[in-house]
């Protein structure tokens, strides 16, 4: 359906939101098609489209000089054959809602969001198909750091949607140079991966934070990918999804990267500092902050224990400090390997 829709030739594609990450997909989209990014700031998309340039979120890198810029929504959305939204999960349907009556009805539309909505719990896909339903719906995630990218380095990403012949044809929109983009069925788990992750990167960069080790943070980050596997399988998931790059990839690059807003954060906290001095001078959003309440209820509704990730609740809402959480953690009795804890 979906090659068969698409205009042969140079694609239109536009990504709402001129963060880091979707200004360096805009940016990889315009080698070969013709990418707009949309943001609220006139001044930031003048400099895109202008000066070729985005100084508030990818200072040290030059833009492609076709890739246009846009605060108008109607103009970044009307004429778009893919619609990609890398917005962060708080405002997630609301730009959806907003661009709604400019949206094509048989165009994809693809999230670059890691995050669950914090009302209903539902991942970025599900909010695509509330708003607008009837559409080709996608996730694309995997351990991408995007001023990596945007230097040249190699890196590699999935796209999950359930039709792979639409997965196909968005794999080879995204693919560019030595990013390469891998096809995946499983689309719950790519997208619990991509979300659950960033809870346990805050969890590793507690241990950072409180200077307990790289045993320690090896501990957590593969106690963690057991953790979040857990809840992604009884959701519906895919076991071999999260050894991948969805899983265990993007695990690892959030939790041991300079560059992971979420292990900032993290170490942060276990340095003991209030998070909301931590937030307040932070420029992007650490959707890990956010999901760790919905993983919660998550947890509880699918019946499954969430050890780790309910000590980083604890640290988030202030009801412990993060020495504190993982004296908690290591004071449990360990049972077997496949059991929480």
């Amino acid at each position: 359906m979906l090659r068969r829709q698409m205009p042969k030739g140079t694609m239109k594609v536009t990504v709402l939101g001129a963060g880091s990450w979707g200004t360096t997909v805009a940016s990889l989209v315009a080698g070969k098609n013709d990418a707009t990014v949309w943001g609220r700031d006139e001044a930031q998309m003048a400099e895109i489209r202008d000066q070729h340039k985005n100084s508030k979120y990818l200072a040290d890198y030059d833009l492609p000089e076709n890739l246009h810029g846009t605060a108008d929504l109607e103009e970044a959305v009307a004429g778009a054959h893919v619609l990609v939204v890398g917005v962060p999960s708080h405002a997630f349907r609301a730009t959806l809602e907003a661009a709604k009556p400019f949206v094509h009805p048989w165009i994809p539309i693809i999230s670059l969001t890691k995050g669950l909505e914090a009302e209903s719990m539902l991942r970025m896909t599900e909010v695509i198909k509330d708003v607008l339903p009837g559409r080709p719906v996608a996730a694309l995630s995997g351990p991408n750091l995007a001023k990596e990218i945007m230097a040249g380095q190699a890196a590699a990403s999935v796209v999950a949607t359930h039709d792979l012949e639409v997965a196909a044809a968005l794999q080879a929109i995204f693919q560019s140079g030595l990013f390469r983009v891998y096809i995946n069925h499983d689309v719950v788990g790519v997208e619990m991966g991509g979300a659950l992750k960033n809870v346990i990167a805050i969890a590793a960069g507690m241990a950072e934070g409180l200077s307990v080790g790289d045993n320690t943070r090896s501990a957590v980050i593969a106690r963690g990918l057991a953790e979040l596997s857990r809840l992604g399988e009884a959701m519906g998931g895919e076991a071999a999804t999260f050894s991948g790059l969805a899983g265990l990839g993007d695990l690892v690059a959030t939790c041991v990267s300079k560059q992971s807003r979420n292990r900032y954060v993290g170490e942060q906290l276990g340095k003991g500092r209030p998070l909301q001095d931590i937030l307040d001078e932070m420029n992007m959003v650490a959707e890990g902050v956010k999901t760790v309440s919905s993983v919660m209820q998550l947890g509880e509704q699918y019946g499954v224990d969430l050890p780790i990730c309910g000590e980083v609740n604890k640290v988030i809402t202030g009801a412990v400090t993060g020495d504190h959480a993982y004296r908690g953690l290591f004071a449990m009795q360990p049972g077997h390997e496949a059991e929480p804890g």
